[in-house]
């Protein structure tokens, strides 16, 4: 990430080996695998089509990472609006999952929706619980950046007082 004017900036990478020209088989024998990368990260990661579509399904695909980017950035809209209520997280998992409707025209994804399961600290207040989340995707910066329709599923559980010897 570099900043221009105070812009913020967002670098990724990516190479594709192509095809070895032995084929000639066009779009259904070139390879869909290349390498990815987001610097100033230092760790590349391989990406492909989704199997439907040709790809390699031991491989992450671009539809995953566009429901994982919204995950994540939902994940770290609800930390920072739980710390300024001062609402103690324990733990926060998600089970996100993207539709990608066959008859949509064009083809999009057109649903993602988020499951956050939130475990709080004992004795923790969560009457604001959905209020803090709703807040937390209004505040976030890839939800914001999509038309897509983001459905929130979350649940809260308070963690069980210590039990003392």
């Amino acid at each position: 990430m570099g900043a221009h004017g105070g812009d913020h900036v967002y670098r990724a990478t990516l190479a594709w080996d192509g095809s070895d020209g032995s084929t000639g088989g066009g779009y259904t024998a070139y390879t869909r695998s290349h390498d990815a990368a987001v610097p100033p990260a230092t760790e590349p990661f391989a990406l492909s089509a989704d199997p439907h579509f040709r790809g390699d399904a031991t491989r992450a695909n671009p539809e995953q990472l566009l429901v994982l980017a919204a995950s994540s950035c939902q994940l770290l809209s609800f930390l920072h609006v739980a710390a300024t209520a001062r609402l103690d997280v324990l733990d926060y998992t998600d089970d996100a999952e993207g539709l990608m409707p066959a008859d949509s025209v064009p083809m999009r994804i057109t649903r993602i929706t988020l499951r956050p399961k939130v475990l709080v600290a004992a004795g923790s207040d969560v009457s604001r619980f959905d209020e803090l989340m709703h807040e937390a995707h209004e505040s976030c910066f890839i939800a914001n950046s999509l038309t897509t329709e983001i459905v929130l599923e979350p649940t809260v559980e308070i963690a069980p007082k210590e039990q003392t010897a």
